[in-house]
Order: structure tokens, then C-alpha cells, then sequence
């Protein structure tokens, strides 16, 4: 099979080549559900080498046989850290509680704070295990779909959330910010009306900003919790250094409590929401001491956009194409295309690439695909060509 490499050497020197003689011998879902002769470009897992500082404090835990259950040691320290100079934002390290997962912890937290067979509404087009988990603890999936702009971009349409948070049995507001799949970021304004909002009409609020390491350049993340609205405080604010260092093997997300009462909800769960030893440690290396590798994936991160959008522009120019403000994800906008309701099959077995299917993340996702550009451009260029092929 051909090495593809990246070309720059900073990146090189930091994120490994991405090659995909290297690539295929990993054992993680990206590369073991489909084929060999299968490009996966699928789910939200970078192809970049690990940041040393963190394979570093793995190596050394497992070197003293410290691979017991976890202590939150340094992590709320860590991320109070990054978070004040990364994010502009003032966090309580005491506030700080590590999770298994965003998703896990989300769960745990609507659980918690909501009544069974309640509703919590969501913005679909978004990330499909949202609906899955709520059904898996009994809440009821409510829609506040997002407005698809002229430009191939997205608002929120704060009528619809008016509604869906009126809607008897509603208890609950899940928002996903930098949004998944679309790279979103919400502005300060937008986030001070869901604040008006869910305050108005006595909601929970969790927010996901997992993806908020990975905003680019020209795009400014607001964390919710940083506003001055009485709604910060209430809030639930989970984040993981899973996507943004590229470790979601490790298991650790934290949250974030806006309040003495949110901590001690989280105190009292702590056995429901045990996190990996190991991925505390890698996350407290990754707060601290791996931002140069962090800074170099969001400046691969930027050309890649750039990239895709130019190839598909000269070999898929029915394709619609937004480049995000976060993230290494794509929407794709196939609709032009003929593939019907899930173009991502069509790329699947005419062209041997895998996409996430657009119907996985709601009903508004249908003739749409989400690709994965964590990688080398050469890799991104490969994944184009095969789609193209398909068609």
C-alpha cells in the first residue's frame, strides 16, 4: 500500500506523517470496521501521532504498575489553566470533576435532574449519539432544528427552541457547542438568548464543548459558563481533552459545575462516573504541557479546510461545502448529487471510502455525509478521489 505523507515539517515533527502503512496496523474502531481496501474517513478519531508528554505520562504510570482507579490529582488545576488562557475563562479547579465520557456524564447528569420520560431538546442536524442516549434512559428526543442559510451555514432558530422549551413535559436543553457535525461555533449573543430562554422557561441546561480546544483561527469560542447570566451558574458544562489531543481510548471527559449544588450532585455520582486512571493523567499532560502539538493540529487543521474545499470545487462541484470554524469535521452537502437519502452508502461501495451517514444525525441529515479531515492532505486528497469515483 502507498505512503502517503504530510509535507510540512513542523507537522512532521509533531503529529507523525499519517502514513497509511502505519495507520492500518491500529486496532481502534476507525480502523478495524470495515476492510483493508476501505479508506474509513468516518468517525471523529484524528489520524495524528499522540502528543509525547501524554504518551509519556501513560508510559510512566505503567511503568510503576499505576494502573489502579483514578484520583482527580492535578486535572482541575490542569484545565483551569488552559481553559483562563485558552478560552478566557475563570474556572474553580474545585469544580472541575473528571467523567468516563461527555456522553456518559451528559446521561448521568439528565438522570439526575430531570424526570423519567421527560423531554430534552436538541438542534438537529446534530451529533447522533444525543438521540440514542436519551432513549437509552428514557427522555424524549424534542426538536429545535437549525435554519440552513443561503451559504451553505446554519442558525439557530430561536422561535423553534421557544416552542420545543414550552412543550408540556420539557425539562431539559441539550447544546452542542462548537457544534457536531457542522463545526459551528455560536456566537455571544446567540448563547445569551438560550441563557433568556431556558431561564424563562425553568429548563436544565448542559452544554457539550468538547470540540472547543479545536477552534480555528479566524472563529472565538464563548464557553457558556463564562457569560454573566444567571444561567452559567446553573448550567453543566462538560469538556475532554478526547478530541482535541486525540484520546478517546484514554476515557476521560470532566464537567464543569456552575454551583455548589451542581458539585455536590457530581460528588454524590462519583461511582457512576468513574473515569480512566490513565486518561486523567493524559489529560492533565495535555492541558499542560502539549500545547505546541495542539497549536500545529489546528494549523493542519486550517489547511485541510482550505484543501477540501478547493478539490471539491474541482471534482465535486455539485457538493456543498461550508468549511467549519472547529473541529476536523465536514458537512457535506450531497443532495446535487443522486445518491439519495444516504449518499455515504454510495461512497461506501462504489468508492471504497467511509463517510458517517447524514441520516445518523437527524432527520435533516438526509442527502447529506459527514467526512473526517484529521489527517494528512494527501490522505484528504485520497478520500475526494475515491468519492468522485462513486459518482
Amino acid at each position: 500500500m502507498r505512503t502517503l505523507r504530510v509535507k510540512h515539517s513542523y507537522v512532521e515533527a509533531l503529529l507523525g506523517d499519517c502514513s497509511l502503512d502505519q495507520l492500518v496496523k491500529r486496532k481502534s474502531h476507525k480502523w478495524r470496521t470495515y476492510p483493508p481496501d476501505v479508506l474509513p474517513a468516518f468517525v471523529a478519531e484524528m489520524d495524528f501521532m499522540i502528543a509525547e508528554p501524554i504518551a509519556e505520562a501513560v508510559r510512566g504510570a505503567l511503568a510503576l504498575g499505576d494502573t489502579g482507579y483514578p484520583y482527580v490529582g492535578d486535572l482541575g488545576e490542569a484545565f483551569a489553566s488552559f481553559a483562563g488562557s485558552r478560552l478566557g475563562w475563570r474556572v474553580d479547579p474545585a469544580r472541575v470533576f473528571p467523567v468516563p465520557d461527555v456522553m456518559t456524564g451528559i446521561a448521568e447528569v439528565l438522570v439526575a435532574t430531570t424526570p423519567h420520560g421527560s423531554g430534552v431538546v436538541l438542534n438537529p442536524p446534530v451529533y447522533g449519539p444525543f438521540f440514542l442516549r436519551l432513549g437509552y434512559i428514557g427522555r424524549q428526543v424534542v426538536e429545535a432544528p437549525l435554519l440552513r442559510r443561503d451559504d451553505g451555514g446554519y442558525d439557530l432558530d430561536f422561535g423553534a427552541l421557544d416552542a420545543a422549551l414550552a412543550q408540556p413535559g420539557v425539562s431539559a436543553y441539550l447544546l452542542c457547542n462548537p457544534h457536531n457535525p457542522l463545526g459551528q461555533v455560536w456566537r455571544k449573543d446567540q448563547l445569551l438568548t438560550i441563557a433568556d430562554l431556558c431561564q424563562g422557561h425553568e429548563v436544565e441546561l448542559i452544554v457539550d464543548e468538547i470540540h472547543a480546544p479545536l477552534v480555528l483561527a479566524d472563529a472565538q469560542h464563548v464557553p457558556f459558563a463564562s457569560l454573566d447570566h444567571p444561567m452559567a451558574e446553573r448550567a453543566y458544562t462538560f469538556n475532554s481533552a478526547s478530541k482535541g489531543w486525540n484520546i478517546p481510548g484514554l476515557k476521560c471527559g470532566l464537567s464543569v459545575a456552575g454551583s455548589d449544588a451542581a458539585a455536590k450532585l457530581l460528588t454524590d455520582r462519583w461511582e457512576a462516573l468513574l473515569a480512566s486512571h490513565h486518561g486523567v493523567l493524559a489529560s492533565v499532560a495535555a492541558f499542560t504541557r502539549s500545547l505546541d502539538w495542539l497549536d500545529a493540529v489546528r494549523r493542519q487543521l486550517i489547511e485541510n479546510r482550505e484543501l477540501l474545499a478547493r478539490l471539491l470545487r474541482e471534482r465535486l462541484p455539485e457538493v456543498g461545502y461550508l468549511p467549519g470554524e472547529a473541529s476536523f469535521l465536514a458537512w457535506l452537502d450531497c443532495r446535487k448529487l443522486g445518491l439519495g437519502d444516504d449518499p455515504a452508502t454510495a461512497f461506501l461501495e462504489r468508492g471504497k471510502v467511509a463517510l458517517t451517514e447524514g441520516p445518523y444525525f437527524g432527520a435533516q441529515g438526509l442527502g447529506f455525509a459527514r467526512l473526517n479531515i484529521g489527517t494528512s492532505p494527501e490522505l484528504i486528497t485520497e478520500a475526494v478521489t475515491r468519492m468522485a469515483a462513486s459518482i
